[in-house]
């Protein structure tokens, strides 16, 4: 593994009315073999991704990973979501994301509330997805079953995205809702072995 480098910066997406903080962590030696973007959910921010060690582990393991703070989250806060929370925004607000920030396809890591952005994104844009790894996202119901079926992108899932055509599933035992913050060792190597598979 190699060292990481460690940047924070904003980027401006249009239906926010304001900029999105994010944090970006990648390989010091520049080469990067996947770019992940993390998200988060309701009680949380990138900071959460920073504290455990998540983007540091990426780094090391030569991915380029940036974590953002959604629309009024973290330093996020002045942004306006595009949409209500629990509403599905625009599948178009991931793609100007990671459009800003030079990315794609990427690695998606959605939690929670965060499936109200990634599951549209990842039904709408899937060329631009080269996984999807799900932490009990939400609005999954929000789809038909053919939507999942045509979907043929990675995924690490558990419910409803189970009708996704290429899934794997991982249950961490005696985590709560927000697995990888109790269990940062097992989620780091969890993720990573998936990755390695790409």
């Amino acid at each position: 593994m190699c060292a990481a480098k460690m940047t924070e910066g904003s980027l401006h997406v249009e239906s926010c009315k304001a900029s999105l903080f994010y944090r970006q962590a990648e390989p010091a030696t520049g080469e990067v073999n996947l770019s992940i973007l993390l998200l988060h959910g309701i009680c949380f921010s990138s900071e959460n991704w920073l504290n455990i060690g998540t983007l540091e582990t990426l780094a090391k393991a030569g991915c380029c990973a940036v974590a953002i703070d959604l629309p009024g989250f973290g330093q996020s806060k002045s942004s306006v979501a595009p949409s209500a929370v629990g509403e599905l925004a625009p599948g178009g607000f991931l793609k100007q994301v990671c459009v800003a920030l030079g990315m794609g396809p990427v690695v998606v890591v959605s939690p929670s509330v965060s499936g109200m952005y990634s599951l549209p994104f990842l039904f709408q844009h899937e060329a631009l997805v080269q996984a999807y790894i799900a932490v009990a996202p939400i609005c999954t119901e929000k789809f038909t079953v053919e939507q999942y079926i045509s979907i043929q992108v990675r995924a690490g899932t558990l419910n409803n995205l189970r009708k996704l055509a290429n899934h794997k599933v991982l249950v961490m035992k005696g985590a709560g809702h927000p697995c990888y913050l109790d269990d940062p060792a097992t989620w780091h190597t969890a993720l990573t072995d998936f990755l390695s598979t790409l």
